[in-house]
Protein backbone atom coordinates (compact mmCIF):
# COMPACT_ATOMS: atom_id res chain seq x y z
CA UNK A 1 0.00 0.00 0.00
CA UNK A 2 1.32 3.43 -0.94
CA UNK A 3 1.93 5.87 1.87
CA UNK A 4 0.51 9.33 1.15
CA UNK A 5 3.34 11.79 0.57
CA UNK A 6 3.87 14.93 2.57
CA UNK A 7 5.90 17.39 0.52
CA UNK A 8 6.80 20.79 1.93
CA UNK A 9 7.43 23.80 -0.27
CA UNK A 10 7.94 27.43 0.69
CA UNK A 11 4.21 28.19 1.01
CA UNK A 12 2.45 24.83 0.70
CA UNK A 13 2.10 21.37 2.15
CA UNK A 14 1.32 18.82 -0.57
CA UNK A 15 -0.46 15.61 0.34
CA UNK A 16 -3.42 13.36 -0.42
CA UNK A 17 -6.80 14.13 1.13
CA UNK A 18 -8.15 11.61 3.61
CA UNK A 19 -11.91 11.21 4.14
CA UNK A 20 -11.87 13.43 7.25
CA UNK A 21 -10.66 16.33 5.03
CA UNK A 22 -13.56 16.24 2.58
CA UNK A 23 -15.11 19.47 3.91
CA UNK A 24 -11.95 21.33 2.89
CA UNK A 25 -12.54 20.13 -0.67
CA UNK A 26 -16.22 21.09 -0.46
CA UNK A 27 -15.10 24.61 0.51
CA UNK A 28 -12.54 24.76 -2.33
CA UNK A 29 -15.20 23.66 -4.83
CA UNK A 30 -17.73 26.19 -3.49
CA UNK A 31 -15.30 29.11 -3.60
CA UNK A 32 -14.05 28.25 -7.09
CA UNK A 33 -17.19 26.93 -8.75
CA UNK A 34 -17.56 29.76 -11.28
CA UNK A 35 -13.81 30.15 -11.81
CA UNK A 36 -13.29 26.47 -12.68
CA UNK A 37 -16.52 25.99 -14.63
CA UNK A 38 -14.89 27.07 -17.92
CA UNK A 39 -12.17 24.43 -17.63
CA UNK A 40 -14.10 21.36 -16.46
CA UNK A 41 -16.84 19.04 -17.74
CA UNK A 42 -20.42 19.93 -16.92
CA UNK A 43 -21.37 18.37 -13.61
CA UNK A 44 -24.74 18.07 -11.92
CA UNK A 45 -25.33 19.77 -8.60
CA UNK A 46 -25.05 16.50 -6.67
CA UNK A 47 -21.37 16.17 -7.70
CA UNK A 48 -20.53 19.10 -5.41
CA UNK A 49 -22.57 17.90 -2.43
CA UNK A 50 -20.86 16.98 0.82
CA UNK A 51 -21.85 13.32 0.47
CA UNK A 52 -20.55 12.99 -3.11
CA UNK A 53 -17.37 14.89 -2.33
CA UNK A 54 -16.70 12.60 0.63
CA UNK A 55 -17.20 9.57 -1.66
CA UNK A 56 -14.82 11.07 -4.24
CA UNK A 57 -12.15 11.69 -1.62
CA UNK A 58 -12.45 8.06 -0.49
CA UNK A 59 -12.37 6.79 -4.09
CA UNK A 60 -9.32 8.93 -4.89
CA UNK A 61 -7.54 7.59 -1.82
CA UNK A 62 -8.28 4.04 -2.98
CA UNK A 63 -6.97 4.86 -6.48
CA UNK A 64 -3.84 6.28 -4.88
CA UNK A 65 -3.32 3.12 -2.83
CA UNK A 66 -3.73 1.03 -5.99
CA UNK A 67 -1.02 3.08 -7.76
CA UNK A 68 -3.38 4.38 -10.47
CA UNK A 69 -3.61 8.03 -9.42
CA UNK A 70 -1.87 10.65 -7.27
CA UNK A 71 -4.55 13.20 -6.28
CA UNK A 72 -2.43 15.85 -4.56
CA UNK A 73 -3.72 18.94 -2.86
CA UNK A 74 -1.69 21.95 -1.83
CA UNK A 75 -2.60 23.29 1.60
CA UNK A 76 -1.62 26.82 2.54
CA UNK A 77 0.92 26.50 5.38
CA UNK A 78 -0.62 29.46 7.23
CA UNK A 79 -4.36 28.86 6.86
CA UNK A 80 -4.57 25.10 6.27
CA UNK A 81 -6.98 25.72 3.38
CA UNK A 82 -6.67 24.09 -0.04
CA UNK A 83 -4.95 26.48 -2.46
CA UNK A 84 -4.46 24.17 -5.43
CA UNK A 85 -4.89 20.61 -6.66
CA UNK A 86 -2.84 18.45 -9.02
CA UNK A 87 -4.08 15.08 -10.16
CA UNK A 88 -1.62 12.68 -11.79
CA UNK A 89 -4.08 10.18 -13.24
CA UNK A 90 -4.25 7.25 -15.64
CA UNK A 91 -0.89 5.97 -14.41
CA UNK A 92 0.29 3.22 -16.72
CA UNK A 93 3.41 1.16 -16.08
CA UNK A 94 5.03 -1.39 -18.38
CA UNK A 95 6.27 -0.13 -21.73
CA UNK A 96 4.39 3.18 -21.43
CA UNK A 97 5.37 4.44 -17.92
CA UNK A 98 3.27 7.59 -18.17
CA UNK A 99 0.37 9.53 -16.70
CA UNK A 100 -1.84 12.54 -17.30
CA UNK A 101 -1.72 15.71 -15.23
CA UNK A 102 -4.66 17.95 -14.43
CA UNK A 103 -4.62 20.86 -12.01
CA UNK A 104 -6.54 23.78 -10.59
CA UNK A 105 -5.90 26.73 -8.31
CA UNK A 106 -8.01 29.09 -6.22
CA UNK A 107 -9.06 32.04 -8.33
CA UNK A 108 -7.75 34.46 -5.69
CA UNK A 109 -4.33 32.74 -5.71
CA UNK A 110 -3.70 32.94 -9.45
CA UNK A 111 -0.58 34.80 -10.49
CA UNK A 112 1.29 34.21 -7.23
CA UNK A 113 3.43 31.32 -8.50
CA UNK A 114 1.76 28.78 -6.20
CA UNK A 115 0.70 26.35 -8.96
CA UNK A 116 4.27 26.41 -10.27
CA UNK A 117 5.55 25.88 -6.73
CA UNK A 118 3.27 22.87 -6.28
CA UNK A 119 4.04 21.23 -9.60
CA UNK A 120 7.75 22.00 -9.40
CA UNK A 121 7.83 19.88 -6.22
CA UNK A 122 5.27 17.25 -7.26
CA UNK A 123 6.68 16.35 -10.67
CA UNK A 124 10.09 15.14 -9.41
CA UNK A 125 8.27 13.12 -6.72
CA UNK A 126 6.05 11.47 -9.35
CA UNK A 127 8.95 10.69 -11.68
CA UNK A 128 11.08 9.18 -8.91
CA UNK A 129 8.44 7.39 -6.81
CA UNK A 130 6.51 5.92 -9.75
CA UNK A 131 9.46 5.49 -12.12
CA UNK A 132 7.53 7.22 -14.91
CA UNK A 133 9.06 8.30 -18.19
CA UNK A 134 6.40 10.80 -19.32
CA UNK A 135 3.84 13.15 -17.80
CA UNK A 136 1.25 14.49 -20.23
CA UNK A 137 -0.70 17.70 -19.67
CA UNK A 138 -3.18 19.15 -22.13
CA UNK A 139 -4.88 22.53 -22.23
CA UNK A 140 -7.49 24.48 -24.18
CA UNK A 141 -5.62 26.83 -26.56
CA UNK A 142 -7.24 29.92 -25.02
CA UNK A 143 -5.89 29.00 -21.57
CA UNK A 144 -2.79 31.21 -21.72
CA UNK A 145 -1.99 30.72 -18.01
CA UNK A 146 -1.74 26.95 -18.48
CA UNK A 147 0.38 27.35 -21.60
CA UNK A 148 2.81 29.59 -19.73
CA UNK A 149 2.88 27.38 -16.63
CA UNK A 150 3.58 24.20 -18.56
CA UNK A 151 6.29 25.84 -20.65
CA UNK A 152 7.94 27.17 -17.49
CA UNK A 153 7.86 23.64 -16.02
CA UNK A 154 9.61 22.24 -19.10
CA UNK A 155 6.65 20.65 -20.87
CA UNK A 156 7.00 20.54 -24.65
CA UNK A 157 4.17 20.93 -27.13
CA UNK A 158 3.51 17.76 -29.09
CA UNK A 159 0.45 18.65 -31.12
CA UNK A 160 -3.17 19.69 -31.21
CA UNK A 161 -6.05 17.28 -30.61
CA UNK A 162 -9.27 18.41 -32.28
CA UNK A 163 -12.48 18.05 -30.21
CA UNK A 164 -10.42 16.32 -27.51
CA UNK A 165 -12.58 16.75 -24.40
CA UNK A 166 -16.10 17.96 -23.70
CA UNK A 167 -15.44 20.90 -21.40
CA UNK A 168 -18.12 23.35 -20.23
CA UNK A 169 -20.59 21.48 -22.44
CA UNK A 170 -18.61 21.94 -25.68
CA UNK A 171 -16.10 19.73 -27.48
CA UNK A 172 -12.82 21.59 -27.10
CA UNK A 173 -9.53 21.34 -28.98
CA UNK A 174 -6.54 20.80 -26.69
CA UNK A 175 -2.85 21.48 -27.04
CA UNK A 176 -0.98 18.28 -26.14
CA UNK A 177 2.21 18.63 -24.10
CA UNK A 178 4.50 16.33 -22.20
CA UNK A 179 7.51 16.38 -19.94
CA UNK A 180 9.97 13.50 -20.03
CA UNK A 181 11.83 12.30 -16.99
CA UNK A 182 15.25 13.96 -16.98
Amino acid sequence: MNTPPIIYTEHLILTILVPDDYLKLVNYQRINFQHLQSWEPLRDKAYFSEAETEKRVQANLELFHSGMCIPLVGFDKKTGQIVCCANFSNIVQGAFQACHLGYSINQRDQGKGLMFEMLNAAIPYVFKKYQLHRIMANYIPSNIRSAQLLKRLGFEQEGLAKSYLKIAGEWQDHVLTSKLCP
